[in-house]
């Protein structure tokens, strides 16, 4: 039988994931927020926050610990190197690793911005009678790169990053109107239907995560995806940054409901 990862606490997620537990992290400890990481080196903080501040529909800030800094009030007792699933490491903008522990390239120069992630609100979609794709099918939220350009900051400029879940057409505006009430962690789609209109050429084919299949009366629908920050990463080559693999995010102890807007 399978586990129901979904009534695990935050603090119990992470000690499975600090213990080995790998695997995207939808669906686990429902009802608490979870979040992109971007980590980078002091002296590269300034313009990620920046683009943070110009761009903060696909990069809204949750929290950013001190440089050296492991632990904060969204992860109580836990330790950022080692209590999310699967990490990203970019020397020169290029993935060199994807450990499940980042401790041996840990510094004390080190930035960490915490990102509102949309898995946040998929609790809510379910609750108001909206399918979410990749978790009823077993994989990973589809990702693509776009042709729409973010605000450059300082060092950093790339495009934006969209996940992409298909909804009943007549469920679109549902959609839309759960989801404008979670601005912290994405809030509404930034586009419906009409990938080719992002410069996205072919669906089956994800730029992070896994297709999913679209069945027949969906629309594709598309929010902007805390995966930006790292296609900023691999357009501007800082020497050194950190990121969540793409679909295993960190859990906190923030309850989805702390993000909802009336």
């Amino acid at each position: 039988m399978t586990e129901n990862l979904s009534t695990l606490s935050p603090a119990e997620a992470r000690a499975r994931f600090r213990a080995g537990l790998v695997r995207p992290t939808s669906g686990i400890s429902a009802g608490y927020a979870q979040a992109n990481l971007i980590i980078v080196p002091a002296p590269h903080a300034f313009d990620l926050l920046l683009f943070a501040q110009r761009n903060p529909q696909p990069m809204p800030l949750l929290g950013v610990l001190d440089a050296g800094q492991v632990t904060s009030g969204l992860l109580a007792g836990g330790d950022i190197r080692t209590d999310v699933p699967r990490y990203v490491v970019y020397e020169d903008g290029m993935p060199v690793a994807e450990p499940t522990e980042i401790t041996d390239w840990w510094r004390e120069d080190l930035v960490t911005f915490i990102v509102g992630c949309s898995f946040t609100f998929e609790a809510a979609l379910v609750a108001g009678g909206v399918p979410v794709a990749h978790q009823q099918q077993g994989v990973n939220v589809p990702m693509y790169r776009t042709s729409t350009r973010c605000a450059p900051a300082g060092t950093l400029s790339g495009p934006l990053v969209v996940s992409m879940r298909p909804v009943p057409a007549s469920q679109v505006a549902d959609a839309v109107r759960i989801t404008s009430r979670y601005p912290a962690v994405h809030g509404a789609p930034v586009h419906v239907g009409a990938p080719h209109e992002l410069g996205i050429t072919d669906l089956s084919r994800p730029d992070f995560g896994d297709p999913v299949e679209i069945p027949a009366g969906h629309i594709p629908v598309f929010w902007a995806c805390g995966v930006t920050p790292q296609a900023a990463v691999m357009e501007s080559r800082p020497p050194l940054a950190i990121g969540h693999a793409p679909g295993h995010m960190l859990i906190t102890d923030a309850r989805d409901s702390d993000y909802l807007v009336p």
